[in-house]
């Protein structure tokens, strides 16, 4: 048994890879090894002779498996030290630059709209995203009668039992930032509200939130003209055309009097969307006069002071200048999608520059 233990213990020494390593543990532990053979005859032998050699062959075998593991140990040491020599790394080279993350299209064309505006002179207004009852609707003219006061169409916050308070509601569009900036500076002003908006309503081209954004421009001789070079200027400016015809439609909105459906020259050739050519209309943004309910409303003297009002869809306009066609995809956070739609943060857009690279 002694010659047998020196004999693998010099065996495992020398063993210089993994698979003669399991090679010498097959041919000692197996099955049919030289030690588990021995192992079998324990039951031939006397009682006497198996008190001796039962604890010595399992000494032994116990050995055997120590002596194997630590060498299996010491083997993987040894791969690993000659891996480590072949791999490095400096650390101290210069990495490639890999783009991340990206500008989301809604962000991209908020900023675009935003330079065209205030190249004409309008300053960016906020507010709050939770309105009263009052600055939603009814400092806008709408009356209490009025569709989109319905609950089916506005989001109401919940009130505690017993208070009377006007209900809050999720504002329904950027308007209520009029009648703060009015109450806030008055008049003469030219501003544009944009910012996320909340109405009940889930299709290809409605979501629950989407954003929003509005002009306003108060003065004392301001017409309906001047509302039109605005549109104008500023559709040529985002669709980045030389040309593009307007046409106003006669519409109603409690707010504006009068109120117009604003629509522009196109074609579509292949699902692609051409403005400034073509015989198709499409709508784009609602406009008018305001209201002079409105201008009183917000503090201002409607016999005094004029102007008009224009809002449209942000995510409806990115649809249509970068082909993007389910409105839903803009919410779902699909890496791909925002890898395909998305803009690198250094293209900043500048009428100077370009608004989209």
């Amino acid at each position: 048994m002694t010659d047998l233990k020196a004999k693998y213990l010099d065996l495992i020494s020398g063993a210089g890879d993994e698979s003669t390593l399991e090679a010498l543990r097959v041919q000692a532990l197996g099955k049919k090894g030289e030690i588990s053979l021995q192992m079998r005859e324990l039951g031939k032998m006397t009682p006497e002779e198996r008190q001796t050699a039962g604890p010595a062959l399992n000494a032994l075998k116990d050995e055997i498996n120590s002596a194997l593991i630590a060498k299996k140990a010491a083997l993987g040491d040894a791969a690993l030290n000659a891996r480590l020599q072949t791999e490095w790394l400096d650390v101290t080279l210069p990495t490639r630059y890999q783009r991340q993350g990206t500008i989301h299209p809604i962000s991209q064309v908020t900023e675009e709209v935003t330079a065209i505006f205030a190249d004409m002179g309008f300053a960016v207004a906020e507010g709050p995203q939770v309105e009263s009852d009052w600055y939603n609707f009814d400092a806008l003219n709408i009356p209490g009668h009025h569709p989109a006061r319905a609950e089916m169409d506005t989001f109401y916050m919940s009130r505690a039992e017993g208070d009377d308070r006007p209900p809050a509601v999720l504002r329904t569009h950027t308007s209520p930032v009029q009648i703060r900036s009015m109450e806030a500076s008055g008049a003469p002003t030219r501003i544009i509200c944009p910012g996320r908006v909340y109405r009940a309503d889930y299709d290809q081209t409605h979501t629950p939130m989407f954003h929003q954004i509005e002009g306003l421009a108060i003065d004392k001789d301001i017409s309906m003209a001047n509302l039109k070079w605005v549109l104008e200027e500023f559709v040529k400016a985002y669709f980045e055309v030389d040309h593009v015809d307007i046409r106003f439609r006669a519409s109603h909105f409690p707010f504006t009097e009068p109120s117009a459906e604003v629509d522009i020259r196109c074609s579509w050739e292949g699902g692609t969307l051409k403005v400034g050519e073509g015989d198709d209309w499409l709508e784009i943004l609602g406009s008018g006069m305001v209201h002079p309910k409105v201008l009183q409303a917000a503090g201002v003297d409607p016999t005094q002071w004029q102007g008009f009002a224009f809002g449209m869809g942000i995510d409806r306009i990115a649809m249509l200048k970068y082909g993007i066609p389910d409105l839903r995809a803009f919410f779902d956070s699909d890496l791909r999608w925002l890898r395909h739609y998305g803009f690198s943060a250094l293209d900043v857009p500048t009428l100077r520059g370009g608004l989209s690279r």
